[in-house]
Parts: C-alpha cells; structure tokens; sequence
C-alpha cells in the first residue's frame, strides 16, 4: 500500500499489506485493504500506517466498504460478502 501527500503526490510511504490488493476504505481512523490472492483483509492505522491485523475473509475479496458501523468484503471467487465490527 503506497501513500502519497494529496497536495502534490510526493511519496509519503510504502506499508505492507497482503497479497493482490484490490479495494480500499477508509473508516475515519483506519485503512483497510482487500487482498484478494489470498482471501484476507488487512487493516492499517492511517495516522502512520502501521499493522492493525490481517483478517481472513472468503475466496478473492474485491470490493470494500465501510457503512459507520460494519467493514463490508464483497468476495468474487466464492460469490458471498463477510461484514465486519469496526474494530
């Protein structure tokens, strides 16, 4: 996961994350990144980007959403969605 300063795109830094990233939310305090190569979730703290956790979710998460209260996975390889408490 690469972060880059909105005001004018100058790296700010590079975080771990899991394999094939594909989807992105935020929740007001954290980044959460779908993996989708090996079916898990990776949650970030966006003030400095350090590890939070890894979360198992199902087959090939892609998409990634945050409603206020649930982290939502939509996972393609297995056609289900995982919701999670914001943690």
């Amino acid at each position: 996961m690469t972060e880059l300063n909105a005001s004018d795109g100058s790296l700010v830094g590079t975080y771990p994350v899991g394999q094939g990233a594909e989807g992105v939310t935020f929740d007001g305090s954290h980044i959460w990144v779908a993996n989708g190569a090996n079916g898990t979730v990776t949650e970030l703290n966006a003030s400095d980007g350090s590890l939070v956790g890894t979360y198992p979710v199902g087959s090939h998460p892609e998409g990634i959403t945050f409603d206020g209260s649930h982290i939502w996975v939509a996972n393609s390889g297995d056609n289900t969605g995982d919701r999670a408490e914001r943690l």
